[in-house]
C-alpha cells in the first residue's frame, strides 16, 4: 500500500489492546491482528458463536386474549395501561456473543526495529513487519479460512490455540490435541459451554517451512524454521464433532510450498473481495502528506479532508468483511472478549439499519444479502410473534436478536420492545431499495411483503375520534411521552413503517390485494405537528415530546423513507426539521449523531451534518483499527459510527428514488474539492461525481431507461431522460 493511498491504514507499533487490532473477515469467520513480533496474537470470531444461557430458547409471550382489553384502556385514556401488558416473566438478553480463542505464535526472543503494520483494505490482508521478521493475515472470502503466514529466518517458539481471553466462563470445558504431520501439525482446541450440551471447536493446521518440530508443553515447537502458514476455522456444534475430518479439508488447502499456497490462496480470497470493496471510491483532494500519516495522527487532525477518506474506505471496508453468513452486529464481526455490551446483539430498532444503509447505494449487495439471510432464517420466528403477540396473521420482527432466534421476548417497563411493530418494515427496506437499485425482486422477498401487509391487515382495527385507524399499542424506541409510559398510541414510526409497508406491498402486487393494501393505508392517521411547530413524535392529541433523546425515530418518514420530503411536503419538512433542531444528544451515542446527520441531509441542511459529523469526530470515537466506540472516549467497542460514516457522506451527495435523482442535497461547504464514483441509484443507474470551485460535473450511466426527477443545489431541476447504455453527463453549480 503506498503511504499516500486512502484505502489502508498503518501504525508504527503493535497493538496491546484487542480493541487496536487491524480486522479482517469474510463475514463468516473474523480476525483481529496484534501484529506483535514477540508474542504474535490473532483473535478468531466467528458470527455463530453465541452463548448457551440454559434452558430451552425462550418464546414470545401469549398475549393475543389480552391484546383487546389493552387497547380499551389505552384509548380510554389509561396512559400507563400497556405496562401490564406482559406475562410476567423477568427480563432475558439474547444470547451474547463472545470470541474462540487466540492463535498464539511466542517466540523465545526478539531485537526489533523500523516496526510497521499496515491492513490494505482492497485485499483484507493486515501485515506486519519488523528486521527479520513478516506477517501477513487475512480471512479468505473463497475458502472461508483464517489465513496466517509468518516469515523469517530463526523463527523459534510455541504455537498455541489459547482460550483465554477477557471474561471467559469459568465453567468452560477445554480440550486440547496436536498430531505432528509430514508438514507440520494439525491443533485442536475444543470448548464446551457450562451447562450445556454445545461446543465450538478451533482446528489449525500448522505448516512449517524448515527447522524442527515436536509436541510442546502448549502446542507445536518449532525451532530453527523459516516459514509458518496457519489456516484455522472454528465451528459451534454439538458436543460431537469430528476434528480430524476439519483438520484434513484444511489441510488440503496446501500445497508443498508455502509462499506459494498463501499466494494462491489470498488469489482466490482477493477477487471478490477486491471486485466489491473498488466498486465505490470517494476522495477530497487530500494532501498527499496527511495521507500517508499513521491512523492515530491523522485521527487528532479532525478538520482533515484525508481523514474523511480513510474512515469512508475504512466503513467499507469493515462493513463488507462483517457481512456473509449475517449482517454485522454491534460490533461487527469482531471482539476480544466474553460479556460484549448488550450482547453484542443485532438490535433492530436503529443499530442495524445505520450500519447498513450505504449498502445499495455505496455498491455492496454483499451487506443487502447478509441482512436478507438473518431475515430469511427467522421468518418462521416472526410469524409466532405477530400470532403470539397480536392474533395476526403475517410477520413481526424482534428489536434484539442473537442470529439464531427471531422471537421477541424483551420486556422492561421502560423498554417494552415486544410492543414495538414497525421493526420488520425497516429491516426489509433495504432489501426493497435493493431491489429497486438491481431491477430484481426476490420472490421472499415479495411474500413477505405480503405477510407484513397481512399483519397490519388484522393488526389495524381500532379508531380514534376522527374515524382514522389508531396504531395501538404503540412504541417510539427507545423513547417515551413526557407526560404518559412507555407504551401509548400512534407513535410516528408506527405509523410511518405501516403506511411504507402496505404502499409497498401494493406496488409488488398490484390488483385486489393491492387496491385493499392502499385503502388500509390512507386510513391511517396523518402526521402531526406539535405546539414548537415540531413533528411530533406520537401522533395522538395530548401526548407530549421528550426532546433529549440519542433515538430519532418519529422522523423515520424523512429518513430512510421519503414520505417526507421538501420537494413534496414542503411544511411537513419544516416541522421534521425543527423535531431536529430540538433534539438533544442525550448520552452522545454515536448512532445518535449520524442519526442525526443523515436526516439533516434529507432535509438539505449542510451546516446540520457538517456538526453532527464533527461531533463524531472530534469525540474520539474511533479505536486505532479505525473501528468504532459506542460511546465518546472510545468507550464501548461498537461498529455503529464506522459502518454509518459512508451512508451520511453518500447521503450528502446524492440521494435517490425510483423516479427521482439528488445531487448535492447537503454538501457541506468545508468540502470544496472532491470526487464520488460508483454511487447507485434506486432507479438503475451508477453516478459518478466531481466537483471543484463552485461548479460539479456528474455523469449518469443508466442500466435501464427510466424518467427521473432531477434536483439539484442550484436550482437546475427538471425531468432527466435516460436510456440504457447512454451516459449522461450534466454540469452544474454546487450552490
Amino acid at each position: 500500500m503506498p503511504a499516500d493511498h486512502p484505502h489502508g491504514t498503518w501504525e508504527p507499533a503493535p497493538a496491546t489492546r484487542w480493541e487496536d487490532a487491524f480486522l479482517s473477515g469474510n463475514g463468516t469467520h473474523g480476525a483481529l491482528v496484534f501484529g506483535d513480533p514477540h508474542d504474535d496474537r490473532v483473535i478468531v470470531t466467528h458470527h455463530a458463536l453465541v452463548r448457551p444461557d440454559g434452558g430451552p430458547r425462550p418464546r414470545p409471550p401469549a398475549l393475543a386474549a389480552q391484546l383487546p382489553h389493552i387497547q380499551e384502556q389505552l384509548l380510554a385514556g389509561d396512559v400507563t395501561a400497556a405496562e401490564q401488558f406482559t406475562d410476567g416473566r423477568a427480563l432475558r438478553w439474547v444470547q451474547a456473543f463472545h470470541p474462540a480463542f487466540q492463535v498464539r505464535f511466542v517466540r523465545d526472543s526478539v531485537v526489533w526495529r523500523t516496526y510497521r503494520r499496515a491492513i490494505a483494505f482492497a485485499t483484507g490482508v493486515a501485515e506486519a513487519q519488523c528486521s527479520g521478521w513478516r506477517e501477513r493475515v487475512f480471512v479468505s472470502r473463497a475458502d472461508d479460512v483464517v489465513v496466517q503466514y509468518v516469515t523469517g529466518p530463526g523463527l523459534d517458539g510455541d504455537v498455541s490455540l489459547d482460550h483465554r481471553l477477557a471474561g471467559v466462563p469459568d465453567g468452560l470445558e477445554v480440550g486440547r490435541s496436536v498430531v505432528l504431520t509430514p508438514q507440520g501439525a494439525w491443533l485442536t482446541l475444543r470448548c464446551r459451554y457450562p451447562d450445556s450440551d454445545l461446543a465450538y471447536t478451533g482446528v489449525t493446521v500448522a505448516l512449517v517451512q524448515g527447522g524442527r518440530r515436536s509436541v510442546g508443553t502448549t502446542g507445536l515447537r518449532i525451532d530453527g524454521a523459516d516459514g509458518l502458514l496457519l489456516l484455522t476455522r472454528v465451528r459451534r456444534h454439538p458436543w460431537e464433532l469430528d476434528a480430524g475430518a476439519e483438520a484434513a479439508a484444511l489441510a488440503s488447502l496446501a500445497g508443498p510450498d508455502l509462499e506459494e499456497t498463501y499466494e494462491t490462496l489470498l488469489a482466490r480470497h482477493e477477487a471478490p473481495h477486491r471486485t466489491a470493496y473498488e466498486r465505490v471510491t470517494f476522495t477530497l483532494d487530500a494532501p498527499r502528506s496527511e495521507r500517508g500519516l499513521p491512523g492515530t495522527e491523522l485521527l487528532q487532525r479532525t478538520d482533515s479532508p484525508a481523514l474523511l477518506e480513510r474512515l469512508f474506505a475504512a466503513g467499507r471496508y469493515h462493513l463488507l468483511s462483517a457481512s456473509g453468513a449475517l449482517p454485522p452486529r454491534l460490533t461487527g464481526l469482531w471482539t476480544g472478549e466474553w460479556g460484549t455490551a448488550w450482547s453484542g446483539a443485532f438490535t433492530t430498532d436503529a443499530n442495524l439499519n445505520l450500519q447498513t444503509a450505504s449498502a445499495a447505494a455505496c455498491g455492496l449487495p454483499e451487506v443487502t444479502q447478509a441482512q436478507g439471510a438473518l431475515i430469511q432464517g427467522q421468518l418462521a420466528d416472526w410469524r409466532d410473534n405477530a400470532r403470539e403477540i397480536f392474533g395476526a396473521r403475517g410477520i413481526v420482527a424482534p428489536a434484539h436478536t442473537d442470529g439464531e432466534s427471531g422471537h421477541t421476548y424483551h420486556f422492561q417497563r421502560e423498554w417494552p420492545m415486544h410492543l414495538w411493530t414497525a421493526g420488520a418494515d425497516w429491516l426489509l427496506t433495504p432489501l426493497v431499495e435493493q431491489a429497486e437499485t438491481t431491477g430484481v425482486r426476490p420472490a421472499w422477498l415479495a411474500t413477505s411483503l405480503t405477510e407484513l401487509a397481512l399483519f397490519y391487515e388484522d393488526f389495524l382495527t381500532s379508531t380514534g375520534p376522527d374515524g382514522r385507524l389508531v396504531v395501538v399499542p404503540s412504541y417510539s424506541p427507545e423513547n417515551r411521552p413526557a407526560n404518559a409510559s412507555w407504551g401509548t398510541l400512534n407513535a410516528t414510526m408506527d405509523i410511518a413503517a405501516a403506511r411504507h409497508a402496505l404502499r409497498t406491498a401494493a406496488t409488488w402486487h398490484p390488483g385486489p390485494n393491492g387496491d385493499r393494501w392502499n385503502a388500509l393505508a390512507d386510513r391511517l392517521p396523518d402526521y402531526r405537528v406539535n405546539s414548537d411547530g415540531a413533528l411530533a413524535e406520537w401522533a395522538w392529541p395530548g401526548l407530549d415530546d421528550t426532546y433529549d433523546h440519542r433515538h430519532l425515530s418519529h422522523l423515520y418518514p424523512a429518513w430512510p423513507h421519503h414520505d417526507i420530503t421538501p420537494y413534496d411536503t414542503p411544511e411537513l419538512a419544516k416541522a421534521a426539521h425543527r423535531a431536529l433542531e430540538l433534539r438533544g444528544a442525550e448520552n452522545h451515542s454515536a448512532h445518535g449523531h449520524l442519526h442525526h446527520a443523515l436526516i439533516a441531509a434529507r432535509l438539505r441542511d449542510p451546516h446540520r451534518v457538517a456538526a453532527a459529523l464533527r461531533q463524531v469526530l472530534t469525540g474520539d470515537y474511533f479505536h486505532h483499527s479505525l473501528m468504532s466506540s459506542h460511546y465518546p472516549d472510545r468507550d464501548v467497542y461498537n461498529a455503529d459510527a464506522a459502518h454509518t460514516l459512508p451512508a451520511l457522506l453518500t447521503e450528502a451527495l446524492m440521494q435517490s428514488t425510483p423516479d427521482r435523482l439528488v445531487l448535492l442535497p447537503a454538501l457541506p461547504p468545508a468540502w470544496r474539492h472532491g470526487a464520488v464514483r460508483g454511487l447507485r441509484t434506486r432507479f438503475g443507474a451508477r453516478v459518478d461525481l466531481t466537483w471543484a470551485g463552485g461548479s460539479c460535473t456528474a455523469v449518469v450511466r443508466p442500466e435501464r431507461d427510466a424518467h427521473i426527477d432531477l434536483r439539484t443545489p442550484a436550482g437546475g431541476d427538471g425531468l432527466l431522460r435516460l436510456t440504457a447504455g447512454e451516459d449522461r453527463e450534466l454540469t452544474m453549480r454546487t450552490h
